[in-house]
């Protein structure tokens, strides 16, 4: 199963490289961003994690997707699902935008919701990073973000460290 996961990374890594138009920015307006981040399940994660305490194992699994309305301004979505041992799947979503400044300093503003069970939870998040360019349309993005909860009685705010992977079309 690794190997299979490696082998599709890199096929991945190899066609969206080949894909890209040298002629047009990565970040231009008309452009598609697909993300993948690592993150925390406490917060209605769209990330990937994988956590296990005293024997209780909690994952999440998600993505975002990314419209460029103008240069360097992506209007993006996200979905996610995180379930554990102990309790019921949770699925989240999210909503925001995402400014690259300078080309290389991503900052985003976004709402994220949970809803489990026919409960709910939501937050504000505030993000900044860096975007390393490792090829013209493939980019790793350490990023520092802050969640702040919008329910003090239903979730807590949350500082989160995160390493993102986009995609670029």
């Amino acid at each position: 199963m690794k190997k299979f996961l490696l082998i599709a990374v890199f096929a991945a890594f190899g066609f969206t490289v080949n894909a890209q138009d040298d002629s047009s920015s990565a970040l231009s307006e008309g452009s598609w961003v697909i993300e993948a981040n690592t993150g925390s399940w406490a917060t209605g994660s769209t990330a990937f994690s994988l956590t296990s305490i005293d024997g209780n194992t909690l994952y999440s699994l998600g993505a975002e997707a990314g419209y460029f309305i103008k240069e360097n301004l992506a209007i993006k979505v996200g979905l996610g699902y995180s379930d554990s041992d102990a309790t019921d799947g949770t699925f989240a979503y999210k909503v925001g935008a995402k400014y690259y400044v300078g080309g290389e300093f991503p900052i985003g503003l976004d709402y994220t919701g949970i809803s489990v069970d026919g409960n709910s939870a939501s937050w504000v998040g505030v993000q900044g990073g860096y975007a390393w360019f490792v090829a013209p349309n493939v980019s790793i993005e350490p990023t520092v973000r802050y969640n702040v909860t919008l329910d003090d009685m239903k979730a807590e705010s949350a500082f989160q460290g995160l390493i993102g992977f986009a995609f670029h079309f």
